[in-house]
């Protein structure tokens, strides 16, 4: 047998940066060159800023299997669900992303400079909305977008004393956009490829 040599060229490092528009926000245009995106994000997109230890992107897939008296191995496995999503928790805390976490609600500014007072309301029942979630990678080679994502998960704000600051964790689930896609993967350059 020859000898062999596992490719060990396209690893992907550290926690990239994480942004949030509206629902209809323009796409980047992905440009690469030099085998990155070099591009910039389109106005609307806004970085959700540090995270506590980066973020979780997942594909769950539920499936069935099929069985027949015949033999011992299921004979077939039917995907019967997906479920597509992000988690992180943002450690920057303010209207606006609390606004964010539970998906829309209402902010209201009175004052300015050292009297500004910005009020958070809770959206109504059935009045929350969508956004879009984007991620682009530490070295600009790898991107995420979900054109169509509802946070889905608890919020537990804990307030201890020390170093130990205080966050939101969120769990973004992504639902299909008009074209049938939870989200879109794209690379730059032939490693990632």
């Amino acid at each position: 047998m020859p000898s062999m040599v596992a490719p060990k060229n396209a690893l992907s490092f550290g926690a990239g940066w994480l942004l949030y528009a509206n629902l209809g926000t323009s796409l980047p245009s992905y440009t690469v060159a030099g085998s990155v995106f070099t591009d910039a994000w389109p106005v609307g997109w806004n970085l959700l800023g540090v995270t506590r230890e980066g973020h979780d992107f997942s594909v769950e897939l539920d499936s069935e299997e099929v069985e027949a008296a015949e033999y011992l191995e299921a004979i077939a496995n039917v995907t019967t669900g997906r479920t597509v999503g992000m988690e992180f928790e943002m450690m920057q805390i303010h209207a606006t992303n609390m606004r964010r976490v539970f998906n829309g609600g209402t902010l209201t500014t009175s004052g300015s400079g050292a009297t500004l007072r910005t009020t958070y309301k809770l959206p109504a029942l059935g009045q929350e909305i969508r956004c879009m979630i984007g991620w682009e990678s530490s070295d600009s080679t790898e991107r995420i977008v979900a054109q169509q994502a509802f946070q889905v998960g608890s919020i537990s704000i804990s307030r201890r004393k020390g170093a130990d600051n205080a966050g939101l964790p969120v769990n973004f689930k992504f639902e299909p956009d008009a074209n049938g896609d939870p989200y879109l993967y794209d690379t730059a350059g032939t490693i990632r490829g």
